[in-house]
């Protein structure tokens, strides 16, 4: 048994699409630029908030114009990243038999790290024991930077925990860390793009988690 448990956030426990398009496209249109499609951002995201604006903008769009969309979306996004999010069907209920088996669990994510803390404490509460995002001075996913901060603060080692998530990304970050991985497909990839990917562990349900972890 897994002595911790590293999730991904956005498309893994929280489904945060809306969310994340709705002050997307508030900043692209209070720039004079064109709004993006759900689908689009789906693709969009995954490797943190200034890649999601570098992909949004318009394709040869100057760095400070980038610089201004990036800044509206934070300001935006700040006040709004919990207008439509909500955790994926069934997802507290792992977290807390997660506890109750005295599984650490974790967040790991590229959105702001200011919103990762907001989002698990309004969501989970005490059904997370630690969570990191993106802050200057640490590397991104897939590095595993992050994660090895919050198996230190959980006090776990890499080869005793697993990582779970939804992306190419999250497969990536689990090899970098030498960690297992479980991939979901419930979130904002889909089955055969993870199996592209590398995933060689894929849940399509909540349930399928729980018979891998407990």
């Amino acid at each position: 048994m897994y002595k911790a448990i590293i999730f991904d956030l956005d498309g893994t426990l929280l489904n945060t699409l809306e969310d994340l398009k709705n002050s997307v496209n508030y900043a692209l249109e209070n720039n004079g630029m064109p709004a993006r499609s759900m689908e689009e951002i789906r693709e969009f995201v995954g490797n943190g908030v200034a890649n999601l604006i570098r992909r949004a903008v318009p394709k040869g769009t100057e760095e400070e114009a980038e610089q201004n969309v990036f800044a509206d979306f934070k300001k935006h996004y700040g006040v709004h990243c919990e207008d439509f999010t909500k955790p994926y069907p069934g997802i507290n209920e792992l977290l807390n038999e997660l506890r109750a088996a005295g599984i650490k669990t974790a967040v790991v994510s590229n959105k702001l790290e200011s919103a990762v803390k907001k989002l698990c404490r309004k969501y989970f509460g005490e059904g997370i024991s630690a969570a990191a995002g993106d802050v200057e001075g640490r590397k991104r996913k897939p590095e595993p930077d992050s994660v090895f901060a919050v198996l230190e603060e959980v006090g776990v080692d890499a080869n005793e925990a697993v990582y779970v998530g939804d992306s190419e990304v999250d497969v990536l970050t689990a090899e970098n860390c030498g960690m297992d991985c479980i991939s979901v497909s419930w979130g904002f990839r889909s089955r055969e793009t993870l199996a592209k990917a590398g995933a060689k562990v894929i849940a399509d349900t909540v349930e399928d988690i729980k018979k891998i972890l407990l």
